[in-house]
């Protein structure tokens, strides 16, 4: 369970392999559902994905913290926070295990050990608009 971590790349087999579009449009699919929920967030709109959960953005205040090593007091800027709140759907499927130990919709096993990217999966270069530290900004 631990150790692996789901890729864009991934997703887009994934979703070329349930709905059927080609591998280059699964990826340019998930792409796009990536920018939109991140340029909703940028304009301070709220995500919901029933079954999944919601994705708010939290402003912070200025407020005061303590370097641990010396004691001494630090302002702490006013900042935004990306807060992630679960479903209650998802919460009871992880708690569950369900697809892990039920069997449901369980992923096939890793085929690449060590969680590297699945045969065939679209080369890394091929989706638009995507930098080489896989789009983080």
């Amino acid at each position: 369970m631990a150790g692996h971590t789901v890729t864009r790349a991934q997703l887009g087999e994934a979703v070329y392999q349930e709905v059927g579009l080609s591998r280059n449009e699964s990826g340019e699919l998930v792409e796009a559902v990536l920018q939109e929920i991140s340029d909703a967030l940028i304009r301070g709109e709220p995500v919901k994905i029933s079954s999944f959960g919601s994705f708010t953005v939290r402003q912070k205040g200025q407020r005061v913290g303590r370097n641990p090593k010396t004691g001494e007091e630090v302002p702490i800027l006013p900042r935004k926070v990306l807060v992630f709140r679960a479903s209650h759907v998802l919460k009871s499927r992880v708690d569950a295990g369900e697809g892990e130990a039920a069997g449901e919709d369980a992923p096939a096993a890793d085929p690449a050990p060590g969680g590297g990217a699945l045969p065939g999966a679209t080369p890394f270069g091929s989706f638009p608009n995507r930098d080489r530290d896989g789009g983080h900004s």
